[in-house]
Parts: C-alpha cells; structure tokens; sequence
C-alpha cells in the first residue's frame, strides 16, 4: 500500500481547519504584492532626484504611499500567520489526540514494544517542536519565495544581463550549499536517533530513581545517564565541525547579490547600455533579491525535521487495530470462556503453545506455574489486551474478536499487582469504573468493598488528589481503591492478578476483604502465587513454559501433577500461613 504523503497528514488533522492553511497562503501572496510596491516607489523616488525635481510634496505623497502599501503588507501577513496559528494549533491537536487514541485500539504488546520514555516525547515534545516550522512556514516560506521571484522577472525586464548579474553570489553560494549538505548527510538521522536515547534514558532514570538509591547504584546509573548525554552533545558537535565553513560560504556569498551587480551594472552604464536610473532602479531591487530566499531556504531543516517526526507520528498510527467490528452481531450466552489451540507469541518468539481452557459461568477458575510460564499472558489474552497470534478465545459461545472491544471490556473487571490511579482525586479515579456514575455510585463502591472509612480518613476525604500514579497513598491504599473501581464496573467477569501480591500486612487482610466482596456472584479468574490462596478453587490450571500441564482441583494435582506438588512442597516449607488470606470458594467468600 502506498504510503501517505506529508501534506495529506497535516490536511487531515488539521479537520475543518484546514480551509486556513488556504487563506493563510491567499493573504500571504496579497502581502508579497503589497511589500514589491514600495521597492517600485523607492525607484521612482530615485528616478524623480536624478531628473532634477525638488517638489518636496511630490516626494511627501510618495514617501506616504510606500507607508500605506508597508502597512498593508504587514497586517496582511499579521492575518496570514493568525490563520496559520490556528490551524497549526488544531493539527498538533489533532495528532496527540489521534495517538492516545490509537494507543487504546492497538494490542498492548504494540505498546510495551517501546519505552514509555518514546512515547511522551514523541506525543508532548516532537509534537510541540512542530509549532514553529508548520505553523510560520505557510506565510513566511510563501512570500519569501515569490517576493525575489517578482523582483527578478521585474530585473530582467530592465536588462537580461542586470538580472543574471544577481545570480554570481548565489552561484558560488549554492556551491557552498552542496559542499555542506554532502557533508551534512546522516548527521540529522543520527542526531534525532541519539537525542531520542537521551530522553529515553533520562525517563528510565528518573522512573528508577528509588531503586537506583536503595542498592547504591546511584553512580553506574547515572553514568549511563552521563554517556548518552555525552553522545548527544557529540553528534551535534561533530555535525557542526563538518559544516562550518562551507555553511559560513553559504551565508557569505548567496546574498552577496552585488558582487556581480556594481561591475557588469557599471559597465553596462558606461557603454550606454542602460540608463543610471535603471542601473539604480537594479540596484534597489537586488537588495532584496537573495536574502528572502535564504530566509526561505532555512526552513529546510524545519521541513526534514517535522517530517521526520511525522514519520514518528504515523509509523505509530499506522501500527494495525485489534480488529474488532463496531455493533454486536451475535449476542453472547452466558459467561463461559473457553480458549482453544491459543498461540501468542511477542514479536516472533512464541510464548504460548496451543493453550486449551475452559471457565464456566460462575465458577472459581485459578491459574498457576512457575514465574515467566505465560500465567499474566493467558489473563490479558482473556481481557483482549492483546489478540491471539492463532486459535480463539470465546465468551458466552462468540469469539471474542466478534465482539465490539467496548462491550466486551465491559464484561470484564481486570484487578492487576500494579493497577494504576490517575493524579485526580479519589473520586473521580473510583468513577473510571462507570461513565456517568454519580457520586452515590462512586460511594456504595467504596463502601461495598470497605474503602469508605480509610477514605473519609484522608485530607479530602473523596476529594483527595491521589498524586501520580496514586503516589500519595500506600500500596494497600491503592490497590482498595483500584478494587472499588472494578466494583464499581460491575462486570459479570472478574479477574485477580494476584491482588495482593505487592501489598503492605498491615493492609493484606484489607484489600483481601474487599477482594473478597468484588467477586460475590462472578465468574474468577485468578492469577496465584500463593497456593493456599487458591485450594477451593473449582479449578486449577497449571501452566509450564507456554503450554498446560495440569488441570484439576487441589486434590486431584496434588495426587497427578508432579510439578504442582513440587511448587504446594516449596510454598508449605516457605510456612506462608496466610490464614486471612482470598479464599475462593463462594461459601467462604461470604463471610471474609
């Protein structure tokens, strides 16, 4: 498939706005006209002296009409860049809001590909990097390219050979020009390539901070830190070294218009070629001949820097969608899950070897095996964060890649060890559960999974912001309110990542008891850890290097599954005596 050319992005970001790139270019061309006018009347001026006219009013009104077009010019090109504003504005708009977007439809592990360190620096900075360049480009690169345009055909009509005369700087110029660009080749690349490590480590940095100081790694870390900075700086160091003179020769020589206007002007006025005032009238015009055109041509590192970073922008969005249709075709029966033949595999090394399984409605379904063995792969496969790379997973008896991604991940409570809250308030982050939830709802969650009075307990009570990343509340405090955000959801599925695997003691029984109350009445999907967590379960999976190696209640592995009893030996001899702990049977539930 042929790829989208840069002006069809910008077009369509720029939505209804885009009818203001094209009055912004309209307005532009007026100023170009406005501003050629006072160069004419300057000539004439010039013309008038040489003739012998001293009629100061004369030279009064003419003085006064190169103001008036001056003025015109600038608020023409005021309006130009105020409409080119604008829909820059939209189109940086535009793009963030179609990347976050994006981010939402395409397979979780698309994402986690790249360091979130990327993507905050390609959505936040490379976005707002574009400003400048798109939106001065529009006005400035217009009537700094077609004002010397005018002039020249304007010279020319004087003499063919006055005009050509402007052209010897620009030619020993230009020269220059293709010295520094061969020289120049790779050195951008290079440095977008090591400014993105920079920013990436500088992120990975800071995110580590606290376990960089806790094992004392304060000096190797930072020096990874030091050496990408270091390698940055030099790249753009190098970079200069190579193009420094012949981009001074650049500079130097393309607006040097009368290196070769004052000798061939001279000597065409001497030979009686042309008239001093029309050797004056040439040498007026060729003062702003070449230096637009220079203004003009720097926006060329502009243009390969925003296109570079539109390269960014659309190798993001053009990543494939989870293919899902928009409407329901076939409405689920009930909540079985049932997973056949399921391989997945990130980028080309498979990590799940036709997995089989089956969850009934209502039933306590827990997964286990040894750490790395696809136990969270099979959960989030489960909750379409990702699709499966051959087999199906079908809810209720409909593949669940025939359902509308909204509506199924409404089906589905996800609790994870590390779920997220928002820097809002406690309220607002228990309402992500439900749209349109009020603050009723928001509280009967609370309270039904007993966060209510730890709530009340804080500054603001419900009204509390919870920092980044919920920084400022404990684990335990997160994870309660995370759990009131599922309840809130209300889904006929839930699965627990292991709820309570990064929680304090002092908040395990907690968060356990509100566990506890989320899954009354619902199909439970566990991810264990701790065996004893999951011994009334209706079912166990055990899982091993990618593939199910077990299946049964807590007898039946214990008695046919050689690995499960090793993992059941290790975790009685670790006396993990979590006598408080998630006890999954829906008798227990009841009372916890």
């Amino acid at each position: 498939m042929k790829k989208r050319g840069l002006l069809s992005w910008v077009l369509e970001f720029a939505g209804r706005k885009k009818a203001y790139f094209g009055g912004s270019v309209v307005l532009a061309m007026l100023g170009v006209a406005a501003s050629f006018v006072p160069y004419l009347i300057i000539a004439k001026i010039v013309g008038e002296l040489l003739s012998g006219n001293r009629q100061w009013s004369d030279y009064l009104k003419l003085v006064l009409l190169m103001a008036l077009f001056w003025t015109i010019r600038m608020t023409l090109h005021s309006f130009s860049t105020t409409l080119s504003h604008v829909a820059t504005f939209t189109v940086l708009g535009g793009i963030r809001k179609q990347l976050c977007e994006k981010l939402s439809k395409i397979p979780l592990g698309s994402v986690l590909d790249d360091n979130s360190g990327s993507y905050k620096n390609i959505i936040v900075e490379r976005v707002d990097s574009m400003e400048t360049t798109l939106a001065h480009i529009v006005p400035e690169f217009t009537s700094n390219l077609l004002l010397p345009i005018i002039m020249f055909i304007y010279i020319l009509t004087i003499d063919w050979r006055l005009g050509l005369a402007n052209l010897v700087g620009a030619f020993i110029g230009l020269i220059c020009m293709a010295i520094m660009m061969k020289k120049s080749q790779g050195g951008y690349e290079l440095s977008v390539e090591k400014t993105k490590k920079l920013n990436d480590t500088a992120v990975e940095y800071i995110n580590g901070i606290e376990v960089i100081k806790a094992f004392g790694k304060t000096g190797s870390s930072y020096e990874k830190f030091v050496i990408a900075a270091r390698e940055g700086a030099d790249v753009f160091i190098d970079w200069m070294r190579r193009c420094i003179w012949p981009q001074s020769g650049t500079m130097s020589f393309l607006p040097a218009t009368f290196l070769g206007v004052l000798p061939v002007g001279l000597l065409l006025v001497k030979n009686g070629l042309i008239t001093p005032e029309n050797f004056i009238t040439g040498i007026i015009l060729s003062t702003g001949l070449i230096t637009p055109l220079v203004v003009a041509f720097s926006y060329t590192d502009d243009l390969l820097k925003m296109k570079t970073i539109f390269g960014e922008v659309t190798e993001i969005l053009e990543r494939d969608d989870m293919e899902r249709p928009s409407e329901i075709t076939k409405k689920p029966e009930g909540t079985d899950i049932v997973l056949s033949d399921v391989r997945f595999g990130y980028k080309e090394k498979e990590v799940l070897h036709g997995i089989n399984m089956e969850i009934k409605q209502g039933e306590v379904c827990a997964i286990v095996g040894p750490s790395g063995s696809g136990k969270s792969t099979i959960a989030r496969l489960i909750d379409s964060l990702w699709d499966v790379s051959s087999g199906t997973i079908t809810y209720g008896g409909v593949n669940i890649q025939d359902l509308p991604l909204e509506y199924y991940m409404g089906q589905i409570a996800y609790v994870a060890q590390d779920n997220y809250l928002f820097d809002m308030t406690v309220k607002e982050n228990i309402r992500l559960g439900k749209a349109g939830a009020t603050d009723e709802d928001v509280i009967n969650a609370a309270k039904a999974t007993g966060c209510h009075d730890f709530i009340l307990s804080l500054e603001n009570g419900y009204d509390t912001v919870v920092g980044g990343a919920g920084g400022h509340l404990s684990g335990g405090e997160r994870q309660r309110i995370c759990i009131a955000r599922a309840m809130l959801k209300d889904a006929p599925v839930v699965i627990l990542d292991e709820a309570t695997a990064y929680t304090d003691p002092e908040n395990e029984a907690l968060v356990q008891s509100s566990v506890a109350k989320l899954v009354q009445g619902r199909t439970l999907i566990v991810i264990a850890h701790r065996l004893s967590t999951i011994t009334d379960a209706d079912r166990i999976y055990v899982i091993n290097n990618g593939n199910v190696e077990a299946c049964g209640t807590q007898e039946q592995l214990l008695e046919n599954c050689e690995l499960y009893r090793k993992m059941w030996e290790a975790h009685s001899m670790a006396k993990d005596e979590d006598t408080d702990g998630i006890v999954l049977s829906r008798k227990e539930a009841a009372y916890v």
